[in-house]
């Protein structure tokens, strides 16, 4: 909004030419990261405090840890601030003719909704049951193969890349792997509707979802910038031999915005958390991720960089299967996270545990460019 507001104005008016600065996709991630911050800092007191007011508390499972019981009724569905603070400064900053921002601004108030409606419910009933899987996964599956149809079958994603695999370590133009067309919708549906319910997974302890969700967001406004920016003709793309998507670099706003978006949140979510996020917030935050790889061909190395997630949604079914199987589990608990609480390691240990791993994770993402 703001871009098409003031560049034009950069070109009428010479007192405004310092405005020609707002074309660079890099001022604009800075000043969305900025802007996410800051919403998020100034609005959370008055937030939480509404909360409050209105009883909106956090239900906890009666089977988890007994140390969580004292957390039953912090405000919770603080993600719905993180949603403003992720989508306004996006449609203030960033190219709103951009279809690849269109489709993530979709994507994150598509699975917004169905966050703040099974928070909703859980609150409704005082128990932590809300949506029901079979209801939650069909509505999730709908708008990621939406969104991804979109995206692959309007033209929007160059036709000689389409349903091309990038794979790490890989030189893109050297090996050309494609999928069938209908395979390739359904994996990357499947890549968005994955992270969306790892990242959900992992929002168990104060701070330890989005702890990684700031740093995957941080290396896929790298990735996107790189693979849809052109730098006075320079093909940054090409140097490093990964797909060069045209107009995909807008989305590094929308990243910066969600890096902006959780640094705010985490100032008011690190232990002992003052809000939590809710499903309103890990679902659309993890599909914002997953749409993020998709659109800038990073799948294969969304699984390297949100490791953490992977690692929380694994460990869920590995329970699962191995108790329906054998009778037996082989965590103490599942989510893993919840396996370290009850071996003994305090709650701020295993966030910063998980958050240095992620971090490290994400250096090796970032490897894999110059390793191809």
């Amino acid at each position: 909004m703001l871009f098409h507001l003031l560049v034009p104005l950069s070109t009428q008016f010479g007192a405004l030419s310092a405005l020609n600065v707002l074309r660079y996709t890099s001022t604009r991630i800075i000043a969305a990261t900025l802007t996410a911050l800051l919403i998020s800092l100034l609005l959370y007191p008055w937030f939480i405090r509404t909360l409050q007011k209105i009883q909106l508390g956090q239900v906890v499972r009666d089977d988890g840890p007994q140390s969580h019981l004292s957390k039953r009724g912090t405000p919770t569905m603080g993600g719905s601030l993180i949603l403003v603070a992720v989508i306004l400064p996006t449609v203030l900053w960033s190219d709103l003719a951009n279809p690849f921002v269109l489709q993530a601004t979709a994507v994150t108030l598509g699975f917004g909704l169905v966050g703040f409606v099974d928070d909703a419910l859980k609150v409704r009933r005082k128990h932590s049951g809300g949506l029901s899987a079979k209801g939650k996964l069909a509505a999730q599956l709908a708008i990621a193969f939406a969104v991804v149809w979109a995206l692959y079958e309007t033209g929007v994603m160059p036709e000689s890349i389409r349903y091309r695999l990038a794979l790490p370590l890989l030189d893109f133009y050297e090996h050309r792997l494609a999928l069938p067309g209908w395979v390739y919708l359904a994996f990357a549906t499947l890549v968005i509707v994955g992270t969306s319910n790892a990242v959900n997974l992992t929002d168990g302890l104060d701070g330890l979802a989005i702890g990684p969700v700031i740093i995957s967001a941080a290396t896929l406004l790298v990735l996107t910038y790189a693979a849809g920016t052109l730098i006075a003709g320079f093909d940054i793309a090409r140097y490093l031999n990964i797909p060069h998507i045209p107009g995909v670099g807008e989305l590094s706003i929308y990243c910066g915005s969600m890096v902006g978006a959780g640094i705010g949140f985490l100032w008011y979510n690190t232990y002992p958390a003052s809000v939590f996020m809710g499903d309103v917030g890990s679902l659309p935050l993890g599909a914002g991720l997953g749409y993020l790889a998709v659109a800038s061909k990073n799948e294969f190395t969304l699984l390297i960089l949100g490791g953490v997630f992977v690692l929380e949604a694994v460990s869920v079914i590995v329970q699962v299967v191995s108790f329906k199987l054998t009778g037996k589990r082989v965590f103490k608990m599942a989510p893993i996270h919840h396996h370290f609480e009850l071996k003994g390691w305090a709650e701020p240990k295993v966030i910063v545990r998980f958050w240095i791993i992620s971090f490290m994770l994400a250096l090796v993402a970032l490897a894999t460019l110059k390793l191809r």
